[in-house]
């Protein structure tokens, strides 16, 4: 992992000099979760996107949750 100066130096860099605060917090934010999530991948704590899919389907199909009408078609 790079060190958060690293990650500075590199969007002093980068970021436009019209920039704001918020940008350069939101940049530092998407950083940070890219490597906490790389680090659970090497941690091996992950759920395969097949069985997401698996379990995703199967909550669309509990009762009481909401539906999405489909529009008629106009003939």
């Amino acid at each position: 992992m790079s060190t958060v100066k690293t990650h500075l130096r590199r969007l002093l860099k980068t970021l436009p000099h019209d920039c704001t605060i918020a940008d350069a917090m939101y940049e530092l934010y998407v950083i940070w979760k890219v490597e906490r999530g790389l680090a659970a991948l090497d941690r091996g704590e992950v759920v395969p996107h097949e069985q997401v899919v698996k379990e995703f389907e199967a909550w669309l199909r509990e009762p009481g949750l909401p539906r999405r009408r489909r529009k008629a078609k106009r003939r």
